[in-house]
């Protein structure tokens, strides 16, 4: 089978429009998902979806505090630290003492 009058397949491997992105969903994507579970987060579920947000937030941003920070990546992080927070009081309110469990 021939590849094309002269012009193989090796060439050039990952032509565009043939393969999606190589390095996953970027920091605009990632940064809206974590904003996304960490408001969720604060309705169920909240000692999930918090840490979810936090590295969803930590990887838009590039894993860096430094240099430009994308507003959607600072909110979910934020916004998770503050939920992964709520949950833990709100866990350890509810396993504390004089709660009916012994």
């Amino acid at each position: 089978m021939m590849a094309g009058f002269g012009h193989g397949t090796r060439r050039y491997p990952r032509s565009r429009g043939r393969m999606g992105s190589r390095t996953g969903p970027d920091r605009a994507t990632l940064g809206i998902i974590g904003v996304i579970c960490a408001i969720a987060g604060f309705f169920v579920l909240g000692i999930i979806l918090g840490p979810v947000a936090i590295v969803c937030g930590w990887l838009a941003m590039g894993r860096s505090w430094a240099g430009s920070r994308p507003v959607p990546a600072v909110v979910a992080v934020v916004l998770g630290a503050i939920d992964t927070l709520l949950a833990i009081i709100w866990l350890a309110g509810a396993a504390g003492p004089g709660t009916g469990l012994l």
